[in-house]
């Protein structure tokens, strides 16, 4: 069993320094001991504090818990000190865990008798008051940069989906581009081993720059026109003595070359008649290939441009955009998680809408949040309407999905700190709250919504210029 605590314990800590003994003597009196283990919670986040922790002897650690039950380690608080006091005397649920990391000795005070007793005593309650701005602060700054993680890991999930497809692309084509290149190369060796002369190469390249040009103006044809122009193609080329000419028919047939144009390059290059339509082949397909490889550097310069705009990374905190565009690049962004369902995307945008003097990359995580919710909603099928319009000197954006709706009992609590209706791991209970903060506390707008089964709209009201 644990011995009494004496005066002289409580005098060590910090919280009573203002007050005399006898005033001190009052703490002693209400104050039950105990000895704490290692790894015994004190107070545990989300729940009412059992009261007012004062640590005589050890040492015990904050944790913050995520979405998955993942502990993070915060502060760590060595004796004498006290703990707990913030929450139980706003009266709301600790937002830590508290747990001992040493073996403790700890003074319990009863919430209630904390409450009565600090009131009574303005230097205790004045000492405990000083330090809810900091802890507070602190609180929200954890919260903050969660929010900022889950949306950057939102967003790099987006755009290695994103950016996964026109690398492969664009790798696949520069090595197929190699090869092609290969066949040039070994096109005009065979010229000069079959020893083509002067006079005939020069028509030679007069056919290649005829297919090229053939070509560029060739519309493709329909499925069945363009495989009976590989058959004939390749059927004559197989009477030229063409090995494997069902390599090079396509190219050819696609470039709208016939037999007419076989024949004189078969008169015209004789014995190097299979390296000469190699060569042309492998010309018209290194074309296709740099304009594949063009589209998906196009691509991937796009999304990186998509980034840059969403993160606003070369601009001050307050920036003039577009509405619109934000909200594009963050589709964008989320293109991943549309792209393998049927979920409808409707625009209804006025354009007429000015620029927006905003905190752009912060705003940008107001529609990260509200249309990954829209999504996740509706899982794979469903509609997405996006309206914007003006309202006064506001703009107005409207998010509304035809999902399940939101309960009613679950409607009071959206905007919660760590409220969340997703499984473990799938969220941190943090979008909706920060959306609201963004979008109250830091444009002076406002965020509200509308909810029945069927029909779910968020509305974003946003001033068109900030003080």
């Amino acid at each position: 069993m644990s011995p009494p605590i004496t005066l002289a314990e409580l005098r060590g800590v910090n919280l009573f320094d203002e007050i005399d003994d006898v005033a001190l003597a009052e703490w002693l009196a209400v104050a039950s001991v105990g000895d704490t283990p290692p790894g015994e919670v004190l107070s545990e986040q989300g729940h009412h504090a059992p009261g007012v922790h004062l640590l005589l002897a050890g040492t015990a650690r904050s944790y913050m818990r995520d979405s998955r039950g993942n502990a993070e380690p915060l502060k760590r608080h060595v004796a004498p000190t006290w703990i707990g006091a913030v929450s139980v005397i706003t009266d709301e649920p600790t937002q830590l865990c508290i747990m001992a990391e040493t073996d403790c000795r700890v003074a319990l005070i009863d919430p209630d008798e904390f409450r009565r007793l600090a009131l009574a005593q303005p230097p205790v309650h004045r000492r405990v008051m000083a330090a809810v701005g900091p802890v507070i602060g602190r609180l929200t700054a954890i919260e903050q940069n969660r929010e900022r993680l889950a949306s950057l890991g939102t967003m790099a999930a987006g755009l290695a989906h994103e950016l996964n497809n026109p690398a492969a692309a664009a790798q696949r084509t520069a090595t197929q581009l190699g090869e092609t290149l290969e066949i040039v190369n070994g096109a005009l060796r065979a010229f000069v081993t079959k020893g083509i002369e002067r006079d005939v190469a020069e028509q030679l390249l007069a056919l290649h720059a005829e297919a090229l040009s053939r070509s560029d103006g060739h519309t493709a044809l329909d499925t069945l026109d363009a495989a009976d122009a590989e058959d004939e193609l390749s059927d004559r080329l197989d009477e030229l003595g063409v090995a494997e000419p069902w390599k090079i028919a396509e190219p050819l047939a696609s470039a709208g070359l016939d037999r007419a144009w076989l024949d004189r390059v078969a008169e015209l290059a004789g014995p190097a008649t299979d390296g000469a339509l190699r060569w042309v082949a492998a010309s018209l397909s290194a074309d296709g290939l740099v304009a594949e490889l063009k589209e998906s550097t196009a691509r991937m310069s796009a999304l990186v441009g998509a980034v840059k705009n969403y993160a606003y990374l070369d601009r001050g905190a307050l920036v003039d955009v577009d509405l619109h565009e934000g909200i594009e690049t963050t589709l964008m962004i989320l293109g991943h998680k549309l792209k393998h369902t049927s979920i409808e995307l409707k625009r209804h945008y006025d354009r007429t809408l000015p620029k927006l003097t905003v905190r752009g990359s912060e705003l940008n995580q107001v529609w990260t949040n509200l249309l990954d919710n829209a999504i996740d909603a509706l899982g794979q099928t469903g509609t997405i309407e996006i309206t914007t319009r003006r309202d006064g000197t506001c703009a107005i954006v409207e998010i509304t999905d035809d999902g399940p709706g939101i309960p009613p009992d679950i409607g009071d609590h959206v905007f919660d700190s760590f409220f969340t209706t997703k499984d473990v791991g799938q969220g941190t209970g943090l979008g909706l709250a920060t959306a609201q903060r963004v979008v109250v506390d830091r444009h002076d707008g406002s965020l509200r919504f509308e909810s029945k089964p069927g029909q779910t709209t968020f509305r974003v009201s946003l001033p068109f210029t900030q003080s």
